[in-house]
């Protein structure tokens, strides 16, 4: 019953959302479009880091990959074909850094995919200097704020509703048991890396799919903008603070946070990364396991 409601509340929530920019003005409209990507985005990071505890700064890798796909072949495929190669792209370069680094644990993986990110962004840089002879790439497309909103916003609900499903079967089981313990999952017969691969390739491809809509936002597309690191450490900061492990918890993470950098960006535009870095320490030393497990520890609590 308690889950009829909730989605009975949560298609409520969809409609008014979708709704929404028709009535307010185009800034809300461009906050809300922002604040969408940073839910679907930290909702795919969870998706893979959540159960499994590897903690992935490889996030702006793919969001930029589908950006650039957009940019590179906006002016010579449909839209929708566009959006297919992109997350073929993401899906395909998932594959192979999964099966080359899933083996990794730790702070290993860590520091590999923070260094697969710059990777990228060197690579793409050095390929548009040196043999294209350019440094951006412009994107014309007919779609105005609210057009990328709504393919965000359908994205998002189709991320949430993937979360969900795993999260409701023997695979959500078996990555919580591989998160607990990968050579206990392992002798119980799970088959940890075809598992680990498999959420890692669905997490990226729907980050790429963040990067490949929300290419034409920017008009000029140049890899200093997809490719900025700060998109993988809002990721992480937003998914940590409302409990990566919990359906809901990326979301409630990310709607506060995505409206507090943007006050602070524009307030203190210079102290920016500094905060940014404080609140991120704040976040592990006092809720480690997200908002949602904290207020559950209050509210138990409390009963006793």
């Amino acid at each position: 019953m308690k889950t009829s409601y909730a989605f009975i509340l949560a298609a409520v929530a969809l409609v008014i959302l979708a709704a929404a920019p028709l009535f307010i003005p185009e800034y809300w409209t461009g906050v809300l479009l922002g604040m969408t990507g940073y839910v679907t985005l930290a909702t795919a990071w969870a998706l893979f880091s959540g159960p499994t505890r590897y903690v992935s700064l490889a996030t702006v890798a793919f969001f930029g990959v589908g950006a650039y796909t957009v940019a590179v072949l906006n002016e010579t495929l449909p839209y929708p074909l566009v959006l297919l190669c992109a997350a073929g792209i993401g899906a395909v370069m998932a594959l192979v850094v999964g099966l080359s680094t899933l083996r990794l644990a730790g702070v290993y993986f860590v520091i590999f995919t923070f260094g697969l990110a710059e990777l990228v962004r060197q690579t793409v840089s050095w390929w548009e200097v040196n043999v294209t002879y350019t440094m951006g790439r412009y994107v014309f497309l007919p779609f105005e704020g609210r057009h990328i909103y709504w393919q965000l916003l359908a994205l998002a609900t189709v991320t949430l509703l993937i979360s969900w499903a795993i999260g409701r079967s023997r695979i959500g089981l078996a990555m919580k048991a591989i998160g607990d313990d990968e050579t206990v999952a392992a002798h119980a017969g799970v088959d940890v890396t075809r598992l680990k691969l498999m959420l890692f390739v669905i997490s990226a491809t729907l980050i790429t799919l963040v990067g490949a809509i929300q290419a034409p936002r920017w008009t000029y597309i140049e890899p200093s903008i997809v490719f900025n690191p700060t998109v993988s450490f809002m990721t992480l900061i937003m998914a940590l603070l409302g409990g990566a492990m919990r359906l809901w918890g990326p979301l409630v993470g990310a709607v506060p946070l995505f409206l507090l950098f943007e006050w602070l960006s524009v307030s203190f535009p210079d102290h920016f990364s500094i905060i940014l870095g404080l609140l991120f320490i704040l976040i592990v030393f006092v809720m480690p396991n997200g908002v949602l497990a904290k207020f559950d520890e209050l509210r138990k609590g409390g009963r006793t």
